[in-house]
């Protein structure tokens, strides 16, 4: 199927660049009104984070979502797993939110749910790309949609997150930090982790539509690192942008990644008899994930790096926990996408059962070195393909002769190579990472 527009974490660009421009949201908007009319009565539910051009985009998407007869319920900046949850509660025909996640301000992105808070099915994506290419046609008066906001979803959210955990549970006496990005989570994750008991202290949670991500969040984690010492912390949260990805600082400071935190909701299920089946981690799972779930007998398979892969491989084994190392973990036994609410409040509850602290708990993974090195390049024919850049990328592998191994990527969301070499001595381990960076940015100039 066609992927012009909708590729594995939505569509997304840099705000004023094809195609993320308010005459493109415009006639997005109409377009899935369009093909979602044809499910039947038709209302969509729109959500964003708190970049300034949410604003924007949310006018130009709201006009055509209403101008193809689509009725439009607005929550406001909400995490995006909160859009998918929310979904499902209305029953609408499909959820919209507006936003690009981890990165700067200065992009912007929307990213489509089901009514049951899933992908979009492949039939409709291309129903929307077959509309896209054709001329605008507003409905008749009587049929134009009509647009409300749902004034307590931030409520409705906060009582869904804390009915992940068993009725009754207190983390009284946990004291929390918390960074919330200056992004979506703001409003409701403080409340989330207060409302169960904790003592929290809320890092960058003053949004003002420019300093999303800056210097802050699960991309940014200095902030959080001090601030846990500072307050003699138990732990720290950090979130990113858009509610979907969590990371962990541990009370010395060190920063608990997306692996760990995957392994110790695993192992949690698995010591209570809830796993059903195994895990499923992604190409850049580090392999003291997998070798650490093997010692426990847990099966784990790797995905393509992206939600919507991991998402796919849970759904066809049937399975219920996978994610990613950058801390976008899917927990199916309570929600339906990736939700760093959730997530966090299971490896806290694993924490509770264990009578354990998270600096504790993490030592039972023993992560391999692995070095990540991401090259920019102009666009144009991929370096990968580059004769150079195959040869030298076997040679490695070779040489490691099966105690490691190396993964050239491009990024989904980004004009970047990421260059990863995993394997047993971390000073080998960076050499070759660097030697392959360096001849990607060669051949890429």
């Amino acid at each position: 199927m066609s992927k012009k527009y909708f590729g594995t974490d939505g569509i997304r660009g840099r705000v004023g660049e094809y195609p993320i421009t308010p005459d493109f949201m415009l006639k997005l908007g109409w377009a899935a009104g369009m093909a979602f009319r044809k499910m039947g009565a038709c209302k969509v539910l729109v959500g964003k984070d708190t970049r300034i051009s949410g604003y924007m985009f949310e006018s130009a998407l709201e006009a055509g979502l209403t101008s193809a007869g689509a009725d439009v319920m607005l929550l406001g900046p909400m995490p995006t797993p909160a859009i998918a949850y929310l979904s499902r509660t209305f029953q609408a025909e499909a959820g919209i939110v507006i936003s690009a996640s981890h990165n700067p301000h200065d992009d912007n992105g929307i990213k489509f749910f089901s009514g049951k808070g899933t992908k979009l099915p492949d039939e409709l994506e291309l129903m929307i790309e077959e509309l896209l290419d054709t001329p605008m046609a507003v409905v008749e008066s009587s049929k134009i949609g009509k647009v409300s906001r749902i004034n307590d979803a931030s409520g409705r959210y906060i009582e869904f997150c804390k009915s992940s955990v068993p009725t009754g549970t207190s983390f009284s006496g946990l004291k929390i930090v918390i960074d919330c990005a200056n992004g979506a989570t703001y409003k409701v994750a403080p409340s989330v982790f207060r409302e169960l008991g904790a003592e929290v202290v809320v890092l960058s949670a003053q949004p003002n539509g420019l300093n999303i991500n800056d210097n802050c969040g699960s991309t940014h984690m200095g902030s959080l690192q001090a601030a846990v010492l500072a307050e003699h912390a138990d732990l720290g949260i950090a979130f990113d942008g858009d509610g979907d990805r969590v990371l962990m600082v541990d009370h010395t400071g060190a920063i608990v990644d997306g692996d760990e935190l995957l392994f110790i909701i695993a192992r949690d299920l698995h010591e209570r008899g809830k796993l059903q089946g195994g895990v499923v981690g992604t190409l850049m799972s580090n392999l003291g994930l997998e070798l650490a779930l093997a010692d426990l007998s847990i099966p784990f398979i790797r995905a393509n790096v992206g939600d919507r892969y991991v998402i796919a491989e849970l759904l066809e084994r049937n399975w219920l926990v996978g994610g990613e190392n950058s801390g976008h973990i899917v927990c199916f036994n309570h929600t339906t996408t990736g939700d760093a609410i959730i997530a966090a409040l299971q490896v806290l509850m694993a924490l509770k059962a264990r009578n354990e602290g998270l600096a504790q708990t993490r030592q039972v993974l023993r992560k391999c070195p692995q070095v990540l090195i991401n090259v920019r390049f102009a666009g144009g024919e991929s370096p990968l393909e580059h004769p150079a850049v195959k040869e030298a990328s076997a040679r490695v592998t070779q040489a490691m002769a099966g105690r490691g191994r190396v993964l050239l990527r491009k990024s989904g969301t980004e004009p970047l190579v990421r260059v990863m070499v995993e394997g047993e001595d971390e000073t080998q381990v960076r050499s070759y990472a660097e030697e392959l960076a360096k001849l990607v940015s060669e051949v890429s100039a």
